[in-house]
């Protein structure tokens, strides 16, 4: 059986008719609408138009008029006059067969409508003028010596000027080929749209949405006493029409001038306010990008730079899952798109990331930009996420994106409350590890404490390594992400009550240990601060034996309270 598809046949062009030339010794008729011929006389016509309108005069006929038809007339001429000394007498005549003698409006959309012909007539004028100033460039011929003239011995002065022209040639198409829309050009860069065949499904939804999303993603770099230190992407958020000015959102990474150690919880990490940032534009021109704020937990970092045009800004989506078709978008050094597909992932992290992101799954062969900083999009062009890191793949979800970005805008920083504590997700956990726990502890959801800094209330609290907590304030919470979006809107309400950083605020939570199979609720005493959280690890030196049975027993006197 035959899957072919039954198109509908094409309509067949207009037959066009052909003209032969005319044969020798025949004389040749010209039509009548030659274009010289016509242009001759609308000149002529034009010539003897009238330069201004003017009365009629008195004729014989007025005075053998009634005196009715004379005050008629009168009317008529008094209506006349009120029109625009410029209207055509054509206009007029046609008006008045068509509706009659001339009122007010009728006046008003006559000279409307010659407005727009003046207007129409003087596009022509400057697209003429446009073209008159436009020199075409002469066409490309490859030069070729005919085989009767092919000895360069018996015609040198042929074949000396077939080798100029023929660097001439190749000077004039080496110029068109560096074009960028030569196919050789084109061949250059080739993304995942282009390449993998699995895409076919969403290729072209997957197109719209990358061309769309691509306006608002710029690329920065950042120097250090004319040392480069980093190049990123970023994202346009804002920009102000009076001050000609753009705020852009990119990662603080920009800016971070010592990066020691890989574990983000140590708080090691120096940024450099002060650093040359350099604002790479679409159109290739350069400006300097001045720094507004920085928050060092998430990583994310504004600057403002004075920009003409209106930017475009991106939408955000909060709503991704595991497993969802996106895209990454960055800009190579010569300010090319690139783009990489993969799908979104959900993990527990690594014990030296912060636990705010989700992760990018990509293949393996793919390319891959210092695109840190730069949008995560789904197949609507909507931002899902911003890279952090591009080599781990982490990004930060569009649902802490907007909150960050709402309390920066409102309140000129982003606050957050240290817990002292770091987690993992029982929900991310191999399904066996989950059904154990429920097996043995009636418990399915929930965050695990993986550490607890050094002499924090959580500490002092008796909340140790491997306890679960349920609930945040009497909201059961599932995953790191739901925790830090409860963490920034409790910030909110903190601030919107007038209070500022570095207060203490009280967080209800409900803990479960599962050695003494205890479930209990405590109020913790946090702080608000918007600097990096940095959990110490828990030391104490041994100086004798004395200070290690005293310290044993002390730690199960606080687990046991």
């Amino acid at each position: 059986m035959s899957h072919a598809r039954h198109l509908p046949q094409p309509i067949a062009p207009p037959r066009t008719l052909l003209l032969a030339p005319p044969r020798p010794g025949r004389r040749t008729i010209r039509p009548l609408d030659q274009p010289e011929r016509a242009a001759e006389r609308w000149l002529a016509a034009d010539s003897r138009a009238p330069e201004k309108m003017t009365k009629p005069e008195r004729t014989r006929d007025d005075a053998d008029a009634t005196e009715p038809e004379r005050e008629a007339k009168k009317k008529r001429n008094s209506l006349g006059e009120e029109l625009e000394v410029d209207t055509p007498l054509y206009d007029r005549a046609a008006h008045q067969l068509r509706c009659g003698p001339y009122d007010q409006d009728a006046s008003s959309s006559v000279t409307e409508a010659n407005g727009a012909r003046v207007e129409e007539m003087t596009k022509e004028e400057e697209e003429e003028e446009d073209l008159s100033s436009f020199t075409p460039k002469s066409p490309i011929r490859k030069p070729y010596i005919p085989d009767e003239l092919s000895d360069p011995t018996v015609y040198p002065e042929i074949h000396a000027a077939f080798e100029d022209a023929q660097a001439k040639y190749i000077e004039k198409l080496c110029r068109r080929t560096a074009l960028f829309t030569s196919k050789y050009r084109r061949k250059e860069a080739r993304s995942c749209l282009f390449n993998h065949e699995h895409l076919h499904p969403i290729r072209e939804a997957a197109k719209r949405a990358v061309l769309h999303a691509a306006k608002s993603v710029i690329r920065l770099s950042s120097s250090v006493e004319g040392e480069p230190l980093t190049n990123c992407c970023g994202l346009w958020i804002d920009w102000d029409r009076e001050s000609k000015t753009g705020t852009i959102l990119t990662t603080a990474h920009l800016i971070r001038s010592k990066h020691p150690v890989e574990d983000h919880w140590i708080g090691r990490d120096e940024y450099d306010i002060k650093a040359n940032v350099t604002v790479h534009l679409r159109d290739g021109t350069t400006a300097e990008g001045h720094y507004l704020y920085h928050q060092e937990h998430y990583d994310l970092a504004f600057f403002k730079v004075r920009v003409d045009e209106q930017v475009q800004f991106p939408y955000f989506n909060g709503n991704v899952h595991c497993g969802q078709d996106v895209f990454r978008l960055g800009r190579d050094q010569s300010m090319d798109l690139r783009i990489t597909h993969g799908r979104v992932e959900y993990w527990n992290p690594a014990s030296v990331e912060r636990y705010h992101y989700m992760y990018f799954l990509h293949e393996q062969d793919d390319y891959l930009c210092d695109d840190d900083g730069g949008p995560v999009i789904d197949l609507e062009g909507k931002v899902v996420g911003l890279i952090n890191n591009h080599l781990s793949a982490s990004f930060v979800p569009s649902s802490i994106l907007e909150k960050c970005v709402g309390l920066w805008t409102k309140f000129g920083c982003i606050p957050r409350l240290h817990l002292g504590m770091r987690f993992d997700s029982m929900r991310l956990l191999d399904p066996i590890n989950v059904e154990k726990m429920w097996r043995m502890h009636n418990i399915e959801d929930g965050l695990i404490v993986e550490e607890v800094s050094k002499d924090s209330h959580a500490e002092k609290r008796g909340i140790c390594f491997g306890d679960i907590i349920e609930c945040f304030n009497g909201k059961r919470i599932s995953t790191t992400i739901e925790l830090e979006n409860m963490l920034l809107v409790r910030c909110k309400d903190h601030f919107d009550q007038g209070n500022k950083l570095n207060a203490k605020i009280n967080v209800s939570i409900q803990v479960f240990h599962p050695e003494e199979r205890l479930r209990r609720t405590i109020n913790l005493n946090v702080e608000v601060s918007d600097h990096g959280e940095i959990i110490t690890k828990g030391t104490y030196p041994i100086t004798s034996t004395e200070e290690t049975s005293a310290t044993v027993q002390s730690s199960q006197n606080v687990a046991g309270k």
